[in-house]
């Protein structure tokens, strides 16, 4: 099972795809339509589109960078790309890869590998249980193919559950996500998705028009 994951995720090279959006944290929420462009290792592009003029956000992860920038308030943050800049973002403590592998629907193995084992889940189900140094997940999976149709990941005070829809073929079409601890909740669905095409580096370049404004990560 551990070959398989492994497998899929040196397979994996880049995805694209027009995505709506469904994100509620706390009290707020957030729907749009928006541009996904991924990249293995750590790479990620998104932009939410508007209906008409610039896109109404755009973040980018690369190269160990995150920047959020905000076209209509000239306005961006700037910060290293980390788990403790997803903590103080999301709320989960979120490597790039990890978020890659997430979006992607191939999980990243774990680092810092220290135990593995097929259990029950509460449904009666195979589960594939990888505990790291950090993390433990929990991966509901095919185990001849690798692939996964839920994902849960815990560590310390976080908790994140992801549960992928799928076509026929095993092809990705959408993911929900559900970070109780966080209060967040969402629903990523794929329109045209495209695998593995060969997506430009220089995509995942975001240079800031002269004048932006940089606003400190809060």
């Amino acid at each position: 099972a551990l070959a398989r994951l492994a497998e899929r995720w040196a397979e994996f090279h880049d995805f694209r795809a027009l995505a709506e959006v469904d994100l509620r944290r706390r009290d707020q929420r957030h729907r749009f339509l928006a541009v996904v462009l991924l990249q293995a290792p750590a790479s990620i592009r998104l932009e939410a589109l508007s209906p008409f003029g610039p896109p109404l956000f755009v973040g980018v992860v690369h190269d160990r960078r995150l920047v959020a920038y905000n076209p209509l308030a000239n306005a961006a943050t700037v910060a290293p790309a980390t788990s403790d800049t997803a903590v103080r973002l999301l709320s989960l403590p979120l490597e790039p890869d990890d978020l890659v592998g997430i979006l992607a629907g191939r999980p990243a193995p774990l680092r810092d590998l220290r135990l593995a084992e097929i259990a029950a889940a509460e449904d009666g189900q195979p589960v594939l249980v990888v505990v790291g140094g950090d993390h433990q997940q929990r991966l509901w999976m095919d185990f001849a193919t690798g692939v996964v149709r839920q994902l849960e990941v815990t560590g310390g005070l976080y908790e994140i559950r992801v549960a992928y829809e799928r076509a026929p073929d095993g092809a990705l079409t959408g993911l929900t996500v559900d970070a109780p601890r966080a209060r967040l909740r969402g629903a990523v669905r794929y329109r045209d998705p495209v695998l593995n095409a060969g997506l430009d580096p220089d995509r995942f370049a975001l240079t800031l028009p002269e004048g932006a404004r940089i606003e400190p990560l809060r």
